[in-house]
């Protein structure tokens, strides 16, 4: 125990007098002893905490480069007769563009909007922060630093954040309150990898993947051994707070999806990280909610590598779109499918693209994780908005 030093004031002597001083040295020397034992304990740092970047002018903030009606960065799939835009494609709004709307990361991940404050909360996971970017005046600002290098965000059926923590190995739940639950850090007794993405279902089920790029090295996590076998995919029990294996053949599980209807789970696979046999592709499960279970796995999309996809999320009528990055220059950015798994279109970043989700009033507004930036750009569809 750490003894307070007391400061006595005797009106009948001086504040400095021997009295007191011999008091406050028999405290100091109490406490010398606890501030001995409690330094042969070290506790290892919360993470990598970015030191801040040498300045130099910002990447421009509003439409890119280049841009004019119809936005050039949206590119159809499908061919058809000349239209004001891409034909088919539902990224194309109107009179709309790409546009970089906050810079200034060294890795932007894991964005989240809520809809009652009309921000976006997103990780920059280096910086070992939770950015807040405010969408009605453009504010940025740190809504939590450090953030156990989190990565993945989403929010639940209440309105609280579900968190991926990678240095913490543990998903959280932030109360409304502020306060923060632990909602998954071990599994048979041994901690997790280090969890990457989650999703919600509507009975405040919560689904997460856990890869292992969380204790790879000391850059977006603190480096360990795993414990896990498997890098699983699993579900945590909205009643018991039983965490359990739902699936466990992937080799790098990573971003995750419901469709609106909540039959289907869409989880990437961006084990081609790992090796060049490996696979860089979307998987999609028929999704039991209430039994919480997946069955009848097959692979949705295949990405063309060495470009990966870690991000995904659905609109209302049921389309994927997800994020592309880590190969060619030329397919950094989002790419739209149907449910059923045709290509509808690409919309051209240029930076590797992380990860995605749907925001704004309207629930038209994609948010995208680019790298160092922030960047959105309004569709003609509306986010499933589907944790």
């Amino acid at each position: 125990m750490t003894t307070s030093l007391p400061i006595t004031i005797d009106a009948r002597e001086p504040v400095l007098a021997r009295r007191t001083l011999l008091k406050g040295a028999a405290a100091v020397a109490a406490t010398g002893v606890t501030i001995t034992a409690a330094g042969a304990a070290s506790v290892a740092p919360l993470g990598q905490t970015g030191a801040p970047t040498i300045a130099t002018a910002p990447l421009p903030l509003g439409p890119l480069p280049g841009s004019r009606y119809p936005d050039a960065h949206l590119e159809s799939a499908k061919k058809g007769p000349p239209s004001f835009g891409p034909s088919g494609f539902p990224a194309f709004a109107g009179t709309m563009a790409v546009e970089r709307v906050a810079t200034g990361f060294r890795w932007a991940e894991g964005p989240v909007y809520f809809a009652a404050g009309r921000y976006l909360l997103f990780s920059d996971i280096p910086n070992n922060r939770i950015m807040r970017f405010s969408e009605d005046d453009g504010h940025l600002s740190v809504y939590r630093q450090p953030s156990m290098n989190s990565n993945g965000n989403t929010i639940d059926r209440e309105g609280r954040l579900i968190t991926c923590e990678h240095s913490g190995r543990r998903v959280t739940r932030t109360e409304l309150d502020g306060s923060i639950t632990v909602i998954a850090d071990k599994f048979n007794g041994k901690r997790l990898n280090s969890p990457n993405d989650a999703v919600v279902t509507a009975d405040g089920a919560i689904w997460f993947t856990d890869p292992a790029y969380g204790i790879g090295g000391f850059y977006e996590g603190i480096k360990a051994e795993p414990e896990q076998e498997k890098k699983n995919v699993y579900r945590v029990d909205p009643k018991s707070g039983e965490v359990k294996v739902v699936v466990d053949d992937f080799v790098e599980p990573n971003g995750l999806a419901i469709s609106p209807d909540e039959k289907k789970l869409y989880i990437c696979d961006t084990g081609f990280t790992d090796g060049p046999d490996n696979p860089s592709h979307i998987r999609v499960f028929d999704l039991d909610v209430a039994a919480g279970k997946v069955s009848n796995s097959k692979v949705f999309a295949e990405m063309p590598k060495p470009s990966i996809t870690d991000g995904v999320r659905c609109d209302t009528e049921g389309r994927v779109w997800c994020s592309v990055g880590w190969g060619d220059p030329n397919e950094d950015g989002v790419r739209c499918y149907t449910s059923s798994g045709e290509l509808l279109g690409k919309i051209h970043i240029p930076e590797t693209v992380a990860n995605l989700c749907f925001g704004g009033q309207q629930r038209n507004r994609l948010y995208i994780c680019g790298s160092t930036s922030l960047y959105a750009v309004y569709t003609s569809v509306q986010g499933a908005m589907k944790p």
